[in-house]
């Protein structure tokens, strides 16, 4: 008898929890407040905000050393219906790809951005790649990050 032994490599595409948007009032901030782009399959919602991050409040710095406080982080949503599949296991598949590719661009993303993604029906005919050019598309028609910038992303 044979048994077959088969290792998993887990790959960790979640995004660090400084950078998701999690709560009901912060995506509709975003609805209300931010700029709209669509392609064929997606939606992109982008709202910036400025001022500093309120992170950790256990680091206290005196006076006379005071710092700049960090940027508020680039906060990212994705939020896929059952219009799309009502296979969860469809949508899953789309909300790790799409997950991925903002972690890619993460880097290039200025500091104080909140973003959502918003999957629209038809998008299961899509592969990572048309996910990817798409979604570049819409971060640079939005001005989330810099059109001029070309990196090996694509």
């Amino acid at each position: 008898m044979l048994l077959f032994s088969c290792s998993l490599t887990v790959f960790n595409v979640a995004l660090p929890k400084v950078h998701r948007l999690r709560h009901r009032k912060e995506f509709s901030a975003v609805y209300q407040s931010g700029l709209r782009r669509n392609s064929a399959h997606l939606t992109l919602r982008a709202l910036r905000r400025s001022g500093s991050y309120k992170g950790n409040s256990d680091l206290s710095v005196p006076d006379e050393t005071a710092i700049d406080p960090p940027p508020i982080p680039t906060r990212i949503g994705i939020s896929i219906s059952q219009k799309v599949s009502k296979r969860a296991t469809v949508r899953n598949r789309i909300k790790r790809q799409i997950r991925a590719i903002m972690q890619q661009f993460l880097p290039q993303i200025g500091a104080g951005w909140q973003v959502v993604v918003i999957v629209r029906p038809g998008a299961t005919q899509c592969d990572y790649q048309q996910f990817l050019q798409e979604l570049k598309q819409l971060l640079v028609d939005a001005e989330v990050i810099d059109g001029h910038q070309r990196g090996c992303l694509l």
